[in-house]
């Protein structure tokens, strides 16, 4: 019985091709639009993780204070008020993993006939541990070399390809400011930081060989800032509330003081931006799914059409013995049969149309099982929904008066 009903379905509809077509459209559209909106959507939510990600976990940045010059206030780091000694006394902190003090500035790198303008950042050992940064080859410097000042750098591998090439940058000399430097390591691949910058194009040397021997210090030991890892996320606030208490203990700040320094909670904003990249993933899926609206709305009003047409036909089917149910069935069918190959072509649209996008423009799609799924779902639900009037409407026709009509 069910096999015949399928077959009277799929005879209907291909009775009426043009406007089987038209209705399916609406389904097509829909899921497509689903799909393609929610691998973009997908996509960016990965990309803003995988920057999130190579920042580091649990981050801080603590910025020096701020200062007022003829009325006019200076923002955070016009004063260098912080110190290495204030990173290693942060690190006695319970709730602090590691930090690492920066001093920092650009300079141009050469090696033989290449060179090239870059980041060099002055720091300790800890910094790469900070920023869960993995040397790819050779090794970081040591804290060894911290105390030395020694001439050794870590290049990053925008950097390292763009004087190097395919050669092996490690144990190789380079010329920074006229002043010969050994390239002990190369780091791993970053990418892009959440505002777009390289993260690759920079290059790390000793903190005390950056203040004393590359860009100098006003005061002895001051740094620009520091940054600093918690030992877990749970603790953050903890953590910023204790190194709050330790820098204003340490700077000999008055109760009635502002702050010489400023905390950032750097996994906070990151958190916010990734909260604000599913909500408009999830906006996204939501002004896509209007169209499946519209399609079930097309699906009820074409099958009302039908109904019409087949007033007869439904008449002299309850004359010979069929049941209301029977032809409830047999339009519901009909519906579902719409939807499942109208469903099924607009994955085919979406998947096609999201690796097209990411073919031509420079946006990143992912393409889940879940929204396939989920689109699909929906999509059959709401075609099955809106043919369900249809039919009940056929199945409560009285077959006197069905069969009277012209």
């Amino acid at each position: 019985m069910t096999f015949i009903m399928f077959a009277e379905a799929w005879s209907a509809m291909g009775a009426n091709r043009l406007r089987t077509f038209l209705t399916m459209l609406g389904m097509v559209i829909g899921v497509g639009a689903v799909i393609l909106m929610s691998s973009i959507g997908a996509g960016t939510q990965a990309k803003v993780k995988e920057s999130i990600a190579s920042m580091g976990s649990n981050l801080f940045i603590v910025l020096a204070g701020s200062m007022t010059s003829g009325g006019v206030r200076i923002g955070s780091g016009a004063v260098q008020t912080l110190t290495i000694s204030d990173a290693t006394a942060m690190e006695e902190i319970d709730s602090i993993a590691a930090t690492a003090p920066v001093s920092s500035g650009s300079a141009q790198m050469v090696y033989q006939s290449a060179n090239w303008n870059t980041q060099v950042t002055g720091t300790t050992p800890s910094f790469f541990q900070v920023r869960d940064w993995a040397i790819e080859s050779g090794y970081s410097f040591m804290d060894s070399d911290v105390r030395g000042a020694t001439r050794v750098v870590v290049l990053g591998k925008t950097v390292a390809e763009n004087l190097f090439g395919d050669e092996s940058p490690v144990g190789k000399t380079i010329r920074i400011k006229n002043s010969p430097y050994i390239v002990v390591g190369v780091l791993a691949k970053k990418g892009q930081s959440l505002d777009g910058r390289d993260q690759d194009d920079t290059a790390m040397v000793p903190i005390t060989t950056a203040q004393t021997k590359l860009f100098g210090s006003q005061f002895k030991g001051t740094v620009r800032f520091i940054m600093v890892q918690g030992r877990s996320e749970e603790t953050m606030d903890q953590a910023e509330e204790a190194m709050t208490q330790l820098l204003r203990q340490r700077h000999k700040l008055r109760e009635s003081a502002e702050d010489d320094f400023t905390i950032r909670n750097l996994t906070a904003l990151a958190n916010t931006a990734e909260e604000t990249t599913k909500a408009m993933s999830l906006m996204l899926a939501a002004i896509a799914s209007i169209s499946l609206l519209v399609g079930g709305i097309g699906i009820m009003n074409i099958m009302l059409v039908s109904v019409t047409e087949r007033t007869r036909e439904i008449g002299i089917r309850i004359a010979i013995g069929a049941k209301q149910n029977h032809i409830l069935v047999q339009f519901l069918l009909e519906a579902l049969m719409i939807s499942i190959i109208g469903c099924f072509i607009g994955v085919c649209v979406g998947v096609g149309g999201a690796y097209t996008v990411a073919h031509f423009f420079p946006i990143s799609v992912v393409i889940t099982q879940n929204s396939i799924v989920i689109s699909f779902l929906v999509a059959t639900g709401v075609g099955v929904f809106f043919g369900f009037y249809p039919a009940r409407k056929a199945a409560n026709l009285e077959p006197i008066e069905a069969l009277r009509y012209q």
